[in-house]
């Protein structure tokens, strides 16, 4: 069971965790809709392994179960600690997309008890704020069809299932929200130059062109990507070496929304140019 690929897949509901678990099964994994966390080391203990023909295992888990929040950190945490190389997919989409979806399926959101949709919608988003932060993968399907959302997934599990390396996660985040718990490695660029403090691209994020003009525009800036993708490039292949399943690089500045998403996405595109498989979050860069 250790070496099949498993895939939780979690996140808002209405964001297209049906649609994403349907499109597992068809690439051959065997999937479980709404799996009680507390019941999966039990269930990875069955035999299942036996039948070669399975591409992995996908399982949908979200707040129809009461006790996930509280229990799926330990229990995953463990799991992975026991040797089970596992990736959280977090599905999300915008709130008109959202509202759009349940007023076409007339479906109820699990929290809507006593309030309207639209607040159901961000006490989930509230709740779930940290187990975003820990997924491997956001996916955001506002702008996915049913169809393209099933592709999408598909190519993602085909990738996931051939790939049978380390997994690299990039993460942008701000400190004044907190040092991200899973991270690995931690590199803090508030030395940097700070385009907060120049008027005209203080509302800016890090994925507008100017603000990354701004900031690798900078001697320094280009010095310290030298050095600091250099030691990437030493470190990487010692913990691979290792047999490490997961490597998360955090990149840390105040706010989390202008030089740390800069670097993220400079460190992201460097490690790709690797062939190896990586993914970016950027964890604070909606923070006002």
């Amino acid at each position: 069971m250790k070496n099949l690929s498993i895939i939780i897949i979690t996140g808002l509901s209405g964001s297209g965790k049906t649609t994403a678990v349907a499109a597992l099964e068809d690439k051959g994994y065997y999937c479980v809709d709404n799996m009680p966390v507390e019941l999966l080391p039990k269930f990875l203990e069955l035999p299942i392994e036996g039948n070669t023909d399975l591409a992995g295992l996908g399982f949908v888990m979200d707040l129809r179960e009461k006790n996930f929040l509280s229990n799926y950190e330990s229990i995953l945490g463990d799991l992975r600690a026991r040797g089970y190389r596992h990736e959280i997919f977090f599905l999300e989409a915008d709130e008109k997309t959202l509202l759009q979806r349940y007023s076409a399926t007339r479906r109820h959101h699990p929290l809507a008890k006593g309030q309207g949709i639209a607040a159901a919608i961000e006490a989930e988003k509230r709740l779930l704020k940290p187990l975003r932060s820990a997924s491997d993968r956001i996916i955001d399907t506002s702008a996915f069809n049913v169809h393209e959302l099933k592709a999408h997934i598909a190519d993602i599990a085909a990738k996931t299932k051939s790939r049978g390396s380390m997994q690299i996660n990039v993460l942008s985040f701000g400190f004044k929200y907190g040092i991200p718990r899973d991270a690995d490695l931690i590199i803090d660029v508030r030395f940097l130059a700070n385009p907060y403090f120049v008027p005209k691209l203080k509302p800016l994020d890090g994925a507008d062109p100017r603000i990354r003009d701004f900031v690798l525009g900078k001697q320094n800036t280009r010095a310290f990507l030298t050095k600091y993708l250099d030691l990437l490039d030493f470190l990487i292949p010692l913990y691979e070496r290792e047999g490490k399943a997961y490597l998360t690089v955090a990149v840390g500045c105040t706010g989390g929304r202008h030089r740390s998403v800069v670097i993220a996405s400079e460190v992201c595109s460097h490690i790709a140019e690797s062939g190896r498989q990586v993914a970016k979050v950027h964890r604070d860069i909606g923070q006002v």
